[in-house]
């Protein structure tokens, strides 16, 4: 068979196949809007803007998992989350492009932007749902990378994109992802409560400032209290297994809690309650559960947290408007 013989007859199985495609997109779309789960790829500039997004690095030339691109740059809506097509016009040009990558010579590299560790395509989107359909395991692609320290994954909810965005925020403002580029990721299962987070960052940074009697910068307050306070209350959490006895939960919902209730402890007993820390406040919760606490817990030294939640609104108040007179003034 001729090379114009082969291709003639891999096009016409393209057309059959994109028929196929177009028929598993319809139902896709039906199963996901009966789900409430999102039927399109995701929009990379969207994500750009949400994540804050401002580096670039190209990475070179990479075999790249197929099932970890998860967006497009300019047509995340012509195709659904697995890269099935939706438009019937594509037809003839991924008819054309399924017979190449069925030909000998195959297709050139696509070009993909790779955040955390998914893919966005830049370009080469036929490509790709092609490879898809037909059971590629990688694709060759020149990737160039945009780093950051959100977590993202294939099949992420509308909600747990407004988390990611909300983290993002609150790391843009703490600057955590340049000062502690290799941090914990903290996660929350409320995306509002990464303002409560911000409050606890701007409340540690008066206590320097108070402790020091010097001008405290938020980037070198976040540092400390990161360093200080968020990551040994972690350290904790895992020491313990904490989150065994709290499902559902992260280790940034157990550290918000844990300063809660020694703010609602120091509430109630007032000067007495100064010297509980955060291992007092896990025995608390431990007992709560009517869980075995065990004994090394009991005297654990850790340092004392005795935030309350009026002073983390006054430092959020405050922060707030002083950012309305900065804007003001520009």
């Amino acid at each position: 068979m001729s090379d114009d013989s082969f291709y003639k007859v891999s096009y016409l199985q393209g057309m059959q196949a994109f028929q196929t495609a177009r028929t598993k997109a319809f139902w896709y779309d039906v199963i996901n809007l009966l789900r409430g789960k999102p039927a399109e790829l995701l929009s990379f500039d969207d994500i750009k803007t949400r994540l804050r997004l401002r580096e670039e690095s190209y990475r070179g030339l990479q075999n790249v998992p197929v099932d970890r691109i998860i967006g497009s740059v300019g047509r995340y809506r012509d195709f659904t989350t697995n890269f099935l097509p939706k438009n019937p016009q594509m037809q003839e040009r991924w008819s054309r492009v399924y017979a190449h990558t069925s030909g000998l010579q195959g297709l050139p590299p696509v070009e993909l932007y790779k955040v955390d560790d998914v893919y966005f395509v830049r370009d080469g989107n036929h490509r790709v749902s092609v490879a898809r359909q037909l059971g590629h395991k990688t694709i060759e692609a020149h990737v160039t990378e945009l780093p950051t320290s959100i977590d993202l994954e294939p099949g992420m909810s509308v909600d747990e994109l407004d988390a990611a965005s909300a983290y993002a925020a609150f790391l843009d403002e703490t600057n955590l992802r340049q000062t502690r580029p290799h941090h914990q990721s903290i996660k929350l299962s409320e995306p509002s409560r990464y303002t409560d987070l911000l409050g606890h960052v701007y409340m540690h940074r008066r206590a320097l400032e108070l402790e020091g009697d010097c001008p405290c910068t938020i980037e070198q307050a976040a540092v400390d209290w990161y360093d200080n306070v968020y990551r040994p209350a972690v350290t904790l959490i895992r020491k313990y297994d904490i989150l065994q006895y709290v499902p559902g939960r992260t280790e940034g919902d157990l550290y918000l809690w844990l300063v809660e209730h020694l703010s609602d402890v120091k509430a109630e007993f007032g000067e007495d309650a100064k010297s509980r820390s955060f291992s007092h406040a896990l025995v608390d919760l431990l007992s709560e559960k009517r869980k075995p606490v065990p004994e090394e817990l009991l005297t654990e030294q850790d340092d004392s947290v005795t935030i309350t939640r009026a002073e983390v609104q006054t430092a959020l108040e405050e922060y707030k408007k002083q950012h309305s007179v900065e804007d003001d003034q520009h």
